[in-house]
């Protein structure tokens, strides 16, 4: 259980969108496991989804995770 947790956390912090060179910080990912595993869980691995979700659910996101997204060109 923990590992598949794990893993979903890190597929969907992969998958914030990719403005920058640099992929996700640990803290940027922190921050939008909660709200990825929420509104987007059925797009965990398949990181184009997962950003489209993101942005899509952009005003129900958290705070922090939100940021990020925006951050990010969301």
């Amino acid at each position: 259980m923990k590992i598949s947790v794990l893993a979903a956390l890190l597929l969907a912090a992969a998958a914030l969108p990719a403005a920058a060179q640099s992929g996700p910080s640990v803290q940027e990912q922190m921050a939008c496991r909660g709200d990825a595993s929420r509104f987007c869980a059925e797009h965990i691995g398949k990181p184009p989804q997962m950003n489209a979700c993101l942005r899509e659910n952009k005003s129900k996101l958290s705070d922090s995770c939100r940021k990020v997204v925006e951050s990010r060109g969301g």
